[in-house]
């Protein structure tokens, strides 16, 4: 591949963080204080949510996180589902709680996420937390948006000043990502453009992009000519693409053509091995936080 760009590589700095919340926790634990733990709740047995789960329960055995998963049949009523979070949030023991998304579609996961305690959302997705970071207050932040902004620290690409395009407005990616290049902090400033599916004329505001996450779950939706010369490129997207000369008989694709845009990005993350590591370590350090009480003090 003929490429300028430089690899951001997620799977190098999710290990300096989880390194960091691994002496965090063991400095805990030497001081005699409670392990922290992370309750996982799991409708159904969705086969890439079982992956994710167990992405999540290795991570937290490798930090020394306690974690168990609480699995529920795809039949669960909604109001069995949330005595259950309610119970959780009442447990003193239980520091974070995930409840693995997608719901099956009787369920709305907007009503469950608001049962969940809002000090205990290592997801970031309860409106509370959700609106403390529009704002600018301490909160805990979306893991994948936080991920992103990890590396761009990490790497010293600076976000103050230029043009960030996210593609994608959803509320776990898009939208949160979007508050935090615009906000006004450390880490923002940014002028941001968010664009969806009703969005014309892509190329527009792609173009004129110096930053551009791309979060559409669309593989391969950005092409080198969408693209100005010295961009940095986040593809948080990850398809499983049906690939019958590879031995698993698919292959993971992002939302970007990695040959074509690599020509001209000065930086890219590669897929795999870029966002996703980096949303898997920051829910590791949320859940750290939680524990310490450092978002909502005691």
């Amino acid at each position: 591949m003929a490429s300028q760009a430089k690899l951001i590589d997620g799977r190098k700095v999710s290990e300096i963080i989880r390194a960091e919340v691994r002496e965090d926790v063991q400095a805990m634990v030497e001081a005699g204080q409670r392990r922290p733990f992370l309750e996982v709740v799991q409708v159904g047995s969705d086969p890439a949510s079982t992956v994710y789960i167990g992405a999540k329960t290795r991570a937290c055995e490798d930090v020394g996180i306690g974690t168990h998963t609480t699995r529920l049949q795809d039949t669960v009523s909604a109001q069995e589902l949330k005595d259950e979070i309610r119970r959780l949030n009442e447990d003193d023991d239980v520091d974070g709680i995930l409840v693995q998304l997608p719901l099956p579609s009787h369920l709305s996961a907007l009503d469950v996420i608001e049962t969940i305690d809002h000090r205990k959302d290592v997801d970031g997705f309860h409106p509370m937390n959700v609106g403390r970071l529009a704002i600018g207050q301490p909160t805990f932040r979306s893991c994948t948006p936080a991920g992103i902004f990890e590396l761009l620290r990490h790497y010293s690409i600076p976000v103050k000043g230029k043009h960030a395009v996210v593609v994608g407005a959803s509320n776990i990616v898009g939208s949160p990502a979007a508050i935090m290049f615009s906000r006004e902090n450390d880490s923002g400033k940014a002028t941001t453009t968010i664009c969806h599916k009703y969005t014309q004329d892509l190329t527009k505001y792609t173009i004129s992009a110096d930053i551009l996450v791309v979060a559409a779950g669309v593989p391969g939706l950005i092409r080198g000519e969408m693209v100005k010369e010295g961009v940095v490129v986040i593809d948080v997207g990850m398809t499983r693409v049906a690939d019958e000369s590879t031995e698993k008989g698919y292959h993971l694709a992002g939302d970007v053509d990695q040959e074509s845009v690599a020509e001209k990005a000065s930086w890219i993350t590669p897929v795999p091995g870029g966002v996703g590591p980096m949303t898997v370590a920051m829910l590791m350090k949320n859940t750290l936080l939680a524990a310490k009480k450092s978002v909502y003090p005691a």
